[in-house]
């Protein structure tokens, strides 16, 4: 019997010291436009306990573009002026610097001259525990 109960509790602990060792809650995230022809836009958000860094994707443009404006809109305001995304590889992308937002905070992000918008909510997911 002794030995039941020191097995039981070497389990809580276990699982109590795993817990208290997670990491914040975690945000990362991202949506894309879903059309099947024409631009693909994606938008990125990368961070926790609601500071993210969100990035602007273009996942399909023209081999010829090198770059193009693009806008962030935080709850359908614009947040500061357009900046220029770049091309990586075969896609455009730019991210803004990290900043705080409120949970359900919708951020979206709209290329110049692309009538197509990516956007995104903030969740409040909790703590995901790493076992």
């Amino acid at each position: 019997m002794g030995k039941i109960v020191y097995l039981n509790v070497a389990a809580v602990l276990a699982a109590v010291a795993a817990l208290s060792t997670a990491g914040p809650a975690a945000a990362d995230s991202s949506s894309c436009t879903h059309h099947l022809s024409g631009p693909q836009i994606c938008i990125r958000l990368e961070g926790n306990n609601f500071w993210n860094t969100p990035t602007a994707i273009w996942t399909n443009p023209g081999r010829k573009v090198m770059a193009r404006e693009v806008s962030l809109f935080v709850n359908g305001k614009r947040y500061y002026g357009p900046r220029t995304a770049t091309r990586k590889g075969k896609t455009l992308s730019y991210s803004w610097g990290r900043f705080q937002q409120d949970t359900d905070t919708q951020l979206c992000v709209r290329f110049a001259g692309i009538d197509r918008v990516a956007c995104e909510f903030t969740r409040d997911i909790g703590d995901r525990a790493q076992f």
